[in-house]
Parts: C-alpha cells; sequence; structure tokens
C-alpha cells in the first residue's frame, strides 16, 4: 500500500477499525472471490487491492475464493490464470476455496429451508419466471407451485438432484415476498438443472446453486467478517442476509464501494470477449486489452498499479477515473527503475563525412541518469548514423533547436555535428542528411566553450539492433466508449490507429535485455520486450510516452 499520507478516506477501513475497537471481532477475515470464468482486469485489480490490503494493514487474513458454480463458462484455465495474476501484483493468499467445497453443504441447508416452508420447487420456464415478477411499479405474480407441501418440494428437489429431470425443467426458488419493493427479494432461484461437466467436481452434481444462494453463506463458511464487493451487489444485501438470518449461521457483512470505472475502457467480460473473437484485438493478453495480462505484456508494473488504486481511494459513490492517472503512476514508477537507451524509431541517415571511413568510437553514457549505481554502458559512433526524422527541419522556424542546415547540434554522449547537405528523391522527400562532426567536441564539450542548446539522441546505421516497434494507444476514441449516438455499439467507438507496427533501430545493449525488460527509450517513452521476440527478431512495445498531461493537471 502507498504511504498513509497518500490514502484518501477509506470509510471501509473505517468500519474494520470500529468493529476490531469494539470487540464485535477479533480479527479480520476478507476474501477475493472471482468467477473462474474469464481473466483478470484492471477493475479486479482494484477489488483485490481492497481485499488483501485492508487484511493485511490490521493483520487479519485473506482468502482467494474461486465462485465456481457455473459449469458452463468456467475453466480450470482461468483457476490457474487468476492465481498468476494475483501472485504478479504481489499478494498471497491464505486459503485458496471454492465455492464448490461447499456444494453438499449447500444443498443440506436448500434441504432445511425447504422443510421449513422457505423455499419451492418450480415448474415455470424461466421466461414465465421473468414475466411474473413484475417490475419496480407493479408487485409480481406467485408462482402456481409456490404452495406445494414441504414435503413435495422436497421429494423433487432430491429427483432433481438425481437427474430425474431435464435442464431449464424445474429450479428451486427462495419464498420471501412477491410484493417486495426489492425485486432481488422477490423469490429468487437457488438452484438451476445444468448437465455440465464441472472442472473440479466432475458430473457428480446436475443441479448448481446461484451466486447469490452461494455467496453469503460461502463467506460464512469462511467467517469472513467483511465481504466487500463492488455498488452493483448493494441491491443484493437484503438477500445476502435474510439466507444467513434465516439459516443462523455465521453473520457475515456485506459493504459496497464503488467500481473502477476509467476513461476509455471496457471491462464487461461479453464486450471484452467479442473484440477478441472479432479480431479488433490479438487476445486476452493484447496489450491495449484491460486485462491484468494484457498490461502486463504492455509493461505496467505491479507496483504502479498499486499506486494507481491508492490515489483513486475507495468510496460509495461512482465516477469515472482519468485513464491518465493510471499513466502518471506508471511513468513515476518506470522513471525509477528504467534503464536508459537510445532508439530511433523514424531512421534517416546522416553520413558523417569528415568521420573516419571504417572506423567506431565508443562513448560512454550513464543508465540512469539520477542513479550511477546501474553504471554505465557504451555507444558506438560510425561514419553513418540514423536520427529521428522529426529531429530535422529544411526550414526551421526561430527558437528550433534542433538539426538544420548549417546548424549544430549535439549528439548525445558523442560530439557535435553540424548539417551540411540535404539529399532527397525524386519526389522531393529527404532520403539522407550530410554532416561533419567537430573533432574537438568529442564526449560532448569543446575548447571554446562554446554554446549548443539542441540535443538528440542517435544510433550508428552499422552498429545497431534493428527491432520491430510496436506503438500502441488507447483502443476507443473516447473517454466513454459507450456514450454514443442511436444506432451505434461500442465498436464504432474503436480507435484504428491503436496500433502502428514499425521498423526500428536500436543501441547494441538493447540486444542484452531480455523477456519482460523495461527501458527508457531517450527522449520517446518507456519500452519493455514483447513476448513474440525470438533470436532473430526483436519485438518492442511502447508502454507509455513521457508526456504526461496528468502531472500538468497538478
Amino acid at each position: 500500500m502507498a504511504d498513509e499520507d497518500k490514502k484518501p478516506s477509506n470509510f471501509i477501513r473505517d468500519i474494520i477499525a470500529e468493529d476490531l475497537a469494539s470487540g464485535k471481532h477479533q480479527a479480520t477475515q476478507t476474501r477475493f472471490p472471482p468467477e473462474p470464468n474469464g481473466y483478470l482486469h484492471i477493475g479486479h485489480a482494484k477489488a483485490i487491492t481492497i481485499d488483501f490490503g485492508l487484511a493485511r494493514e490490521f493483520g487479519g487474513k485473506v482468502n482467494l475464493r474461486f465462485d465456481d458454480t457455473n459449469p458452463v463458462k468456467e475453466e480450470t484455465e482461468f483457476v490457474d490464470a487468476i492465481k498468476e495474476d494475483i501472485a504478479w501484483l504481489g499478494w498471497t493468499w491464505d486459503r485458496e476455496c471454492y465455492a464448490s467445497d461447499y456444494f453438499e453443504q449447500l444443498f443440506a441447508w436448500a434441504c432445511d429451508l425447504i422443510k421449513r416452508g422457505l423455499a419451492y420447487v418450480d415448474d415455470q420456464t424461466g421466461e414465465e419466471i421473468r414475466a411474473s415478477r413484475g417490475n419496480l411499479t407493479e408487485a409480481g405474480k406467485p408462482s402456481p407451485y409456490r404452495d406445494r407441501s414441504p414435503e413435495e418440494n422436497l421429494d423433487l428437489f432430491q429427483r432433481m438432484r438425481a437427474g430425474e429431470f431435464p435442464d431449464g425443467s424445474r429450479v428451486l426458488r427462495a419464498k420471501i415476498d412477491m410484493a417486495s419493493p426489492n425485486m432481488n427479494l422477490r423469490d429468487p432461484v437457488m438452484y438451476r438443472i445444468i448437465r455440465q461437466h464441472h472442472h473440479r467436481t466432475g458430473d457428480t452434481w446436475c443441479i448448481y446453486p446461484t451466486y447469490d444462494y452461494t455467496h453469503g453463506q460461502s463467506d460464512s463458511l469462511e467467517e469472513v467478517t467483511h465481504s466487500l464487493c463492488s455498488l452493483e451487489f448493494e441491491d443484493h444485501r437484503p438477500l445476502y442476509n435474510w439466507f444467513i438470518e434465516q439459516l443462523g449461521i455465521f453473520p457475515s457483512r456485506q459493504i459496497e464501494f464503488a467500481r473502477l470505472n476509467l476513461t476509455r475502457t471496457i471491462v464487461t467480460k461479453r464486450k471484452l470477449r467479442q473484440l477478441i473473437e472479432e479480431n479488433h484485438v490479438n487476445g486476452w493478453d493484447d496489450p491495449r486489452m484491460p486485462t491484468l495480462r494484457g498490461m502486463r505484456r504492455r509493461g505496467y508494473t505491479p507496483e504502479s498499479i498499486k499506486e494507481f488504486m491508492a490515489r483513486v481511494g475507495v468510496t460509495k459513490y461512482n465516477s469515472r477515473t482519468e485513464f491518465a492517472l493510471l499513466e502518471h503512476c506508471l511513468r513515476q514508477d518506470l522513471e525509477n527503475r528504467a534503464p536508459r537507451r537510445m532508439a530511433v524509431l523514424d531512421p534517416v541517415k546522416v553520413t558523417i563525412t569528415n568521420f573516419p571511413e571504417g572506423e567506431t568510437e565508443w562513448y560512454e553514457g550513464p543508465n540512469h541518469p539520477g542513479d550511477e549505481s546501474f553504471g554505465t554502458r557504451k555507444v558506438p559512433l560510425t561514419r553513418e548514423i540514423y536520427i529521428d526524422r522529426d529531429d530535422f527541419m529544411e526550414d526551421p522556424p526561430k527558437k528550433y533547436f534542433r538539426l538544420a542546415p548549417g546548424q549544430e547540434v549535439r549528439l548525445r554522449y558523442a560530439c557535435y555535428i553540424t548539417c551540411t547537405k540535404v539529399i532527397k528523391d525524386a519526389d522531393g522527400n529527404i532520403v539522407e542528411l550530410e554532416a561533419e562532426f567537430d573533432p574537438e567536441s568529442r564526449g560532448g564539450s569543446t575548447p571554446d566553450n562554446r554554446k549548443v542548446k539542441g540535443t538528440i539522441h542517435w544510433v550508428s546505421a552499422t552498429e545497431n539492433v534493428p527491432f520491430e516497434c510496436r506503438l500502441y494507444d488507447h483502443l476507443f476514441l473516447s473517454d466513454d466508449p459507450e456514450d454514443l449516438e442511436e444506432g451505434k455499439t461500442f465498436l464504432d467507438n474503436l480507435n484504428p490507429d491503436s496500433l502502428q507496427v514499425i521498423q526500428c533501430y536500436g543501441e547494441p545493449e538493447l540486444a542484452k535485455h531480455g523477456m519482460g525488460d523495461i527501458v527508457q527509450f531517450e527522449r520517446k517513452g518507456y519500452y519493455c520486450v514483447d513476448l513474440d521476440s525470438t533470436p532473430d527478431k526483436w519485438v518492442w512495445n511502447r508502454t507509455v510516452s513521457l508526456k504526461d498531461s496528468w502531472s500538468k493537471k497538478g
């Protein structure tokens, strides 16, 4: 967690502190309960930070519990991925649990509710049940099967478990109040028939409990003191409490907080899956995706994500946080940890005509200008070099301090050069430059101590590392990708330039880096080695540019 003075007000922290001070609880127990039906995204990172962070802050424990009650979409692959992502964020759990661990107990409790007349088997179709629930201004209509006797309901429920009925033919519903102003209390479904192989229990069960029936009881079994979830579950809390109270079990307390809403970001699993299936992105770990896998591949660090979550804080009201804040936290972290390297992304060749042919001079530069512990590296200067095209202008305005005809600049770490000739193709495009260097300026200074205002980066045209560079930008054009004109979908907001692939050159030191390494390309931004890299082909991803719009607001 961030330092105490960086933590915004946190009402959940206040609740926990009060419960411990009053003796209501002797220790804190939280849980993080993902459904293993997909990959974690940046929104989950907020819940993880809250669940794990507050438990650790108060010396308590946290369980990782997989809500595996829907075998249709759940897979072991997602279980493993979730565990890996949480560990990557730097958190460890005290117990690994599964809702499926409690299937027998949940079934026994359901039988108890049936015997007490608090649950019944309904033969209506799903569509009929939805139609009979009413709406916010109209009470629901009781099912024609609502008044079955406990004995008949118990027999039918046990036969449901035994597999006597087809999928979707019957459900078990709680018997609460069809006129309740809270729609969740209008006889919610507790069990449904689903013949689907389960990733842990196999084919043992053909009935599966719903989330609303499972969640509170799982919390209770684990003696979770503070069950923390996002605001969309606030209306479910009365149902959460109803089951616990009726069963007379450990009284876990559900507390809701505002979910993370980021500009230019969508985290709905269905829509993320659509992006993949329609080939708008290249899988769940595409660096443009808001998944933790995608962010990790792009070069985001756990520390930057944690700092971001600390700055966002915990509130009871929904709001939209600017993506620029997340990028600001990332830049701050990488500024301290990323070594510096030179790379040219849009190369134009410069021939230094008075530099000896076939010779190489090596110059020393710091790996990090603010931290001597990073050491130094050597960069080669040869007769032919590459500079970035935007570091030259043939007809520059006043106060232009980069390379121009007759204008002198400093090659970072090396020497001064002056442009002497511009070479163009038949269409008038600049294809090459010629320059002369001042032999007395080796190392970046001259005996006459003349001032050169412009310093540019460069790489040797013959001693370098060629690589593919993937320039990633926001996947969506507007802050709210779903705020669209009638008839439009979120796909109409896709940024056509969210990925550009270019061929570049970097200093030889780049060849010493490995998978996932992050460096700063001087004057450009932060970049990391992509997993598509091979010994014969380097691929670097742009993690984030150097421009920081958030810090300017501060």
